[in-house]
Parts: C-alpha cells; structure tokens; sequence
C-alpha cells in the first residue's frame, strides 16, 4: 500500500495540463489580428504500470491564437504552433522522475482550406532529446497519410498510441531528461525541468468562401475520455524501488465523465473575403418599337447583385442610367428615329461583383406598324379527353394583344405574353385530324396577323394506360432574381413520368421527375413582364400524357430610384 501512495503521488505532479498551457500559434503573411487567447481545462488519465491504479488530473491551459484575421480566397496565408515552456518535477515522494519521452501534439487540419506544408523551425526547441522533432500529415489510424485530416507533432510518430510506431513500456519519440534546470540553462531552486517545443510553420491556401477555423484534434475517437487519438499524449518514466512507465492521454474536458469544452472549439476564426464574382448582363426588350413610343429596356446581371448602376447606349451614346435591384435595372426609352438601333447594357460592378457589359441588342424602330407574323407551336399529336395546351408564338415578340385559336368551330382568346406566347388550355372531343388557326390581334404600332392552319393528330389513348390530369400551383407576382420554387401535381399520385415546366413555348430547364405525384423545380425569373407558365406531364409506359392550365407570372419592373431621394411633397 506504501508503494501504491508513492506511485499515486509520483503521477500527478508530472504536470499532465501543463503540455498545453501557453500554446502559441503566430501568423505569417497576411496581416495579422490581434492574439486571442481561449482559457479551457485539460483532463488527463495517468496509468502507471506497476502497482497503482489510474490517476485523473485536470489542469487549466490556454492556447493564444495570432493568426490572419481575414484572407483573400485562394490566398496562400503561414501560420506558426509554438508551444510554451513547459515544466515537470524531478521527483515525488521519494520517486525519481527520469524522463518524459514519446510526446505528440495532434491539430486538425482547417476546413475551408488546403494544406499546403508543414516544417519544424530550427532552432526553435530547448532541452529536446531522442528523435528529432517533424510534423507528419496523419489519418485516423495514425498512419502517415497525404490525404490525412491532422497533423502531428512527434519524433517521427513513436508515441504511446494510435500510430505504427507505439509503446507504453520503452522510451521513444522525442524525448526530455530530467536536469531540473529552466529554458536558460539555470539551475530551478524547485527542481523543475523545464523544456521547449519546437516552432512549426504551416502553409495552407484559403477557400472559396466560410471560416478556416484552428482546432485542436478532438474529432471521432479523439474526442474520448483517455483514448489514444486524444490531442496531447505522452510517457513519464520513474523509478523508486522498480521502474514505473505512466502513459497519460489527455483532452479538452472539465473532468473523466464530462463534455468536451471550448478547448474542442475553434480556438481562433480566419474569415475568408470572398473574390468577386464574375458577371454576365443581358438585355430584354422588345425587338422592334414605333417611333415616338416609349418601351422598356431591361439589363439583367447573373449572378444577381443588390447594388451598382447600369448605363444603356445607343449605338455608343449612352440614353440612359439606372440602379441595379436584384440583378437587373431599367429606363423607359423613347426612339426618335427610323432604323435599327444598337442597345448595350453596361453594369458598373458593385461590392463582390465585377462588372460586364452586355452584347448588342438591336431594335429595329418604323413610324408605321411592325409587321407580325404568328405561327401555332404545339401541340402536333393528343389524346381524345385529355388536357392539351393550344400553344402559338407571335414574332417579333412583343407583349401586348389576344390571339383568338379557332379549332372545331369553337374560338378560344389568349393574352399574349411579354415573351410573345400565347397559351390556351384545350380538350378535344373525338379522333381525326384537327386544324387549328390563330388571328394575332395586334397592339400599338404592331400589325395584326393571321397563322397557317396548324393540323393536330387526335386518337383514343390505349385502353390499357391510365389517364391522368396535371396542375400547376399558381405562380403569381415574384421579384425579380428571387428563387422560386415551381410545384406540379399529377392524379393519380403513382403515375411514372416526367414534368416539363415551360415558360411561354420555352423549357424551363430539363424534365423533372415525378415524385409520388408531385415534381418540383426551384428557379428564378428576371425579365420583366407578364407571361404563361405550364407544366407538362410526360407519361412512362402504362399512363397517359397530360398538360396543366397556364398560370399567369408577373415579374414586376424594379423600381427606379432618383438621384434626390424622395420627391414626395416636393413644391408643396
């Protein structure tokens, strides 16, 4: 029992918390922040190897962090690990502590960044022996791994655990002796060796976007109570009558039974400054205008910013500036010449957005009505009872008028969108060849015109199959550059097929699957105006196709903002 007291005392002095108290990390090439220190404990299991039990002790540590507080995307950016001094008694009630070898500090490598190297600093370490001091890129197992997610500290990975190379009963690693002196090379009055780490650089190159974080490694296993993965690990040798080995695991916890704590936390956050998105801008507008009419010319940037101005030109000369709200901005322009103009869209960039300047758009502007054509679409082929969309495109397009389909004897009216669609929900009745016609109505400075008889194939669906009917939630008002989420819902639920969103007589990306009746299809639209939206359902062997009404989609014009601010009560 006399023994067991010794070995039980001997353990606890050795300064298990100490290993990690001061641990310094030092910045490189970025600028730096100013240091920050995180205050946390670290319990630790000593298990000697003769004769006493464990021993737990916790210890308060520190780590100070001095690292950039912020680097560019794609930055390559230096950190240094210095551990602080640290200090172990040379004996306990009577015992004598020879050494304490195999030591190894464990960090995991940031998240949001790319490991690009390591190396220990010359120089840098006091009262080391054994095996030289390196840094090794690890994996779980503790196997030197160029995909692993830590770094290691060690003499060349001879620890206690978790690596190839480990022993609990034999001296290894990098190794301190007992000389009972300070970092100077003084003699301590309290018999304290004291001895340090080396310094090690690390090279990482940031992200795209986020935080790379700094953390000890306290992830998967090593996030256990006396584990073998655990951040600091080391071996104190002793001797009093036998020889007595004290492998010690420690973590960032309050106590054996409790939480990790802060110590588990970033110990220090480096932002990373996002680099400027590059921009595409585009121009909507109609393709041909009546002199002296005002029209809306549209720039659109994608991705969509909040902030920045865009200049439209004609043929060079700029006619116009406005704000840019949620990617895209607007000016009413009136022409005053016959011919075709040349229309550019020059965004200014803004904060995170570069800026860009769009392709030409050419309108051709007359003083006698635009000529149109108009021609039916869809669809070629349907089925007798079910919903089919009589579909035509009046070109150039222009928003304005009704188109009137005409199809067995029935006359159907359909506004035309701002993309020059017009959509018209339609049954019909019984098989044969039916031919449709459409009469364009016109609208200001834009003619009348009248389609080709359009022929539609009508048979019976196979009796086998199952019919089926689509619906499309409504769409309604959105804002420009904002996501939107389409939801088509095809009856029967288990009906095997695919939906077709359109806008107009254009896809709206590919076919989505249907999902126990449903099919989605998150979007965003930019373009000003009014306009018809479809979901199409595409039926797999055993149902049959069918077509949803059209809802209306409004994209609202962005507002204008002036340069006074607001007018209101202006001259009152």
């Amino acid at each position: 029992m006399v023994q067991q007291s010794r070995i039980r005392r001997l353990a606890a002095p050795i300064g298990i918390g100490a290993l990690v108290a001061g641990l310094t990390m030092t910045g490189g090439i970025p600028a730096q922040a100013a240091p920050v220190t995180t205050t946390f404990k670290t319990t630790c299991q000593v298990t000697p190897s003769a004769v006493a039990g464990p021993v737990t002790e916790s210890q308060e540590a520190s780590a100070t962090i001095d690292a950039p507080a912020s680097v560019d995307a794609g930055e390559d950016f230096e950190i240094a690990v210095q551990p602080g001094p640290v200090g172990f008694p040379d004996s306990a009630s009577g015992a004598s502590i020879q050494n304490v070898s195999r030591i190894k500090l464990d960090i995991e490598i940031p998240e949001n960044a790319e490991y690009l190297g390591a190396e220990v600093v010359p120089g840098t370490s006091v009262g080391l022996s054994g095996v030289a001091p390196n840094v090794l890129r690890i994996n779980d197992s503790g196997q030197v791994d160029p995909n692993g997610p830590y770094l290691r500290l060690s003499g060349n990975n001879e620890v206690i655990g978790n690596s190839p190379s480990s022993s609990i009963n034999s001296e290894g690693g990098i190794k301190v002796v007992a000389t009972g002196k300070n970092i100077d090379g003084s003699t301590n009055p309290d018999g304290y060796t004291y001895f340090q780490l080396p310094q090690v650089k690390v090279l990482l190159k940031a992200g795209e976007s986020g935080a790379v974080d700094l953390k000890l490694r306290s992830s998967g296993g090593a996030g256990n109570f006396n584990d073998d993965k655990n951040f600091l690990t080391f071996l104190p040798k002793a001797s009093l009558i036998i020889t007595a080995w004290a492998p010690t695991r420690c973590s960032p916890r309050d106590s054996a039974g409790g939480p990790l704590n802060e110590g588990a936390g970033p110990l220090a956050s480096v932002q990373i400054i996002e680099a400027d998105k590059e921009t595409t801008t585009t121009i909507s507008g109609p393709d041909a205008a009546k002199n002296g009419a005002p029209v809306t010319l549209t720039a659109n940037i994608d991705p969509a910013p909040s902030g920045g101005t865009v200049e439209f030109s004609d043929w060079g000369t700029p006619i116009g500036e406005a704000d840019v709200v949620d990617g895209s901005a607007s000016i009413e322009h009136t022409f005053d010449s016959d011919g075709d103009h040349s229309i550019t869209a020059v965004f200014s960039g803004s904060d995170g957005f570069i800026g860009s300047t769009s392709a030409p758009k050419t309108i051709n502007v007359s003083t006698d009505d635009v000529a149109t054509s108009i021609a039916i679409v869809s669809p070629d082929k349907a089925y007798v009872d079910q919903d089919v969309n009589l579909s035509a495109q009046v070109t150039p397009a222009v928003q304005g008028g009704t188109v009137e389909f005409v199809v067995d004897g029935q006359t159907l009216t359909a506004e035309v969108g701002a993309d020059g669609a017009a959509i018209a929900p339609y049954t019909f009745t019984n098989t044969g060849t039916h031919r449709v016609i459409a009469r364009y109505s016109g609208t200001d400075g834009f003619a009348g015109s009248v389609s080709p008889a359009f022929p539609v194939s009508v048979t019976n669906a196979p009796p086998e199959d199952v019919l089926t009917t689509t619906t499309l939630d409504p769409v309604g008002t959105v804002t420009p550059g904002s996501p939107v989420v389409l939801v088509a819902t095809v009856d029967p639920a288990n009906a095997n097929g695919k939906v077709q969103f359109k806008l107009g007589n254009a896809p709206l990306g590919a076919p989505v699957d249907v999902v126990d009746g449903v099919a989605t299809l998150p979007t965003t639209f930019l373009n000003a105006g009014t306009y018809s939206v479809t979901a199409e359902f595409v039926a797999f062997a055993g149902f049959v196709d069918s077509a949803s009404e059209p809802q209306e989609l409004t994209v609202p014009e962005p507002p204008t903002t002036s340069p006074f601010g607001s007018l209101e009560g202006f001259g009152s």
